[in-house]
């Protein structure tokens, strides 16, 4: 029996409203005040969310006809398997587990942690004990078969929109009432290829889920429905962070955002009082622990699939029919992020899971507009339900700027930060090794 396709239901306005779900989440309350303190300069810093928005549009149209051309649960796993190879593949899923989902679990868990402290002071020991809590609550409800709703879910995508809307109305609301800025940018430091480079990788990195955004390539009506949702979505994204980051430099001023842990709570606090950054803080708190619910759940589901192809990890490919989960694997994770937020405790919390994660991401990220190129070329014939516009400009552009991040992201965290991240990603070679030097049942490749 064959399992049911997806079915072709979505129109634009669904799909950009989906769109706009896989992208929003919590980063923007805490990488805005890391990119200001990276540029030291307001203009630059909108040109970088501005700049932002159109890399991530670029990336998602790029996403949009892999997914449609070549659908599997594993997404990335399929196409870059197709291209460059199943160790590739297997690197590449390796270090979503070990890494990127990982690390990203536990930068939320920070994000959470950071607003609650607006509310309660905690030092650095006890935000990360904050973030383990969460981490381990969250793989709990998990273990238990508990899940989200569609609509508790698009609540929550609402939540996120009026949450930033409110910012740029407490904003306006601090002008038109003639409150000073607390700390402006007196002077703005001039442009720096290496800063802003820098300054790109947070953005990115509140842009992330525009590569998961294509996954509903294969849902939408028509193709050029899923060019109207990226388009339609990412510039409503864009639009909503630029105004968000005004909203900042306005009301916080640049040096004010640059020296903020929480600036949407400190935002709120001076234009509506105690009430308003009470509101932001659970709203932002919820945000955060509502996506590290959603990397539990897949980032135990990628471990799974790729425990299911190879026999010696069994164990982890073991899947809770009663309560719908792969136990073994959401374990492993959650031990892997506890360690993680172990070692953001006693560093420097979130930007440590920043730079943690980044270069490993932009190395696989940087290997999709290549694939694009490669798959047209070696499978002319298989059906592309959607095509990326103006190629081969569009993935050249966006590969040419993921190779610019992962060089600024190496800038950044420096060869001794990346050789963590890089050495990780080098033992994930060591296991596939190991797992191909055990026997084989008959017929296994």
């Amino acid at each position: 029996m064959t399992n049911p396709a997806p079915r072709r239901i979505l129109g634009p306005f669904a799909a950009a409203s989906v769109v706009v779900g896989m992208v929003v989440g919590a980063g923007i309350f805490r990488s805005a005040s890391l990119v200001a303190a990276t540029l030291h300069n307001d203009v630059l810093v909108l040109l970088a969310w501005g700049l932002g928005g159109v890399f991530a549009l670029a990336g998602a149209l790029v996403y949009a006809e892999l997914a449609s051309a070549f659908p599997h649960p594993g997404g990335d796993y399929r196409f870059l398997k197709l291209a460059y190879g199943p160790l590739v593949a297997f690197l590449f899923a390796w270090s979503r587990f070990s890494v990127i989902f990982s690390a990203s679990a536990a930068m939320l868990a920070f994000v959470a942690a950071d607003y609650a402290a607006e509310l309660v002071p905690l030092s650095a020991s006890a935000r990360g004990g904050v973030a383990a809590l969460a981490v381990v609550a969250l793989t709990a409800l998990n273990l238990a078969g508990v899940k989200r709703s569609t609509g508790g879910q698009l609540v929550l995508v609402a939540g996120d929109v009026v949450a930033l809307l409110a910012l740029g109305g407490a904003a306006a609301s601090l002008i038109a009432s003639g409150t000073p800025v607390v700390a402006a940018t007196a002077q703005p430091q001039p442009f720096a290829a290496a800063a802003f480079g820098q300054a790109m990788v947070f953005v990115m990195l509140a842009f992330g889920g525009f590569n998961d955004a294509a996954t509903l390539s294969a849902e939408v009506r028509r193709p050029r429905d899923m060019t109207l949702a990226l388009v339609g979505g990412m510039g409503l994204v864009t639009a909503l962070y630029l105004l968000a980051n005004w909203a900042y430099l306005a009301g916080l001023g640049g040096e004010g955002l640059a020296a903020s842990a929480a600036p949407a709570a400190q935002l709120m606090a001076r234009a509506f009082g105690p009430a308003g950054q009470l509101v932001m803080v659970v709203f932002v708190g919820l945000a955060a622990l509502a996506i590290v619910n959603a990397l539990v759940i897949v980032g135990g589901r990628t471990l799974y699939a790729v425990a299911s192809e190879e026999p010696a990890l069994g164990r982890l490919a073991v899947w809770d029919a009663a309560a719908g989960v792969p136990r073994g694997a959401i374990w492993v994770q959650c031990a892997l992020s506890l360690l993680l937020i172990a070692w953001g405790s006693v560093s420097t919390g979130f930007a440590q899971m920043v730079d943690f994660l980044s270069p490993v991401f932009w190395l696989f990220l940087s290997l999709t507009g290549p694939a694009l190129i490669i798959l047209r070329r070696r499978l002319p014939a298989a059906e592309r339900p959607f095509q990326v516009p103006l190629y081969p400009l569009v993935p050249l552009a966006f590969t040419a700027g993921c190779l610019f991040v992962l060089q600024s992201s190496l800038a950044y965290v420096g060869w001794r930060g990346a050789g963590i991240s890089f050495g990780v990603l080098a033992f994930g070679l060591i296991v596939r090794l190991a797992l191909k030097a055990r026997p084989q049942p008959p017929g296994d490749r």
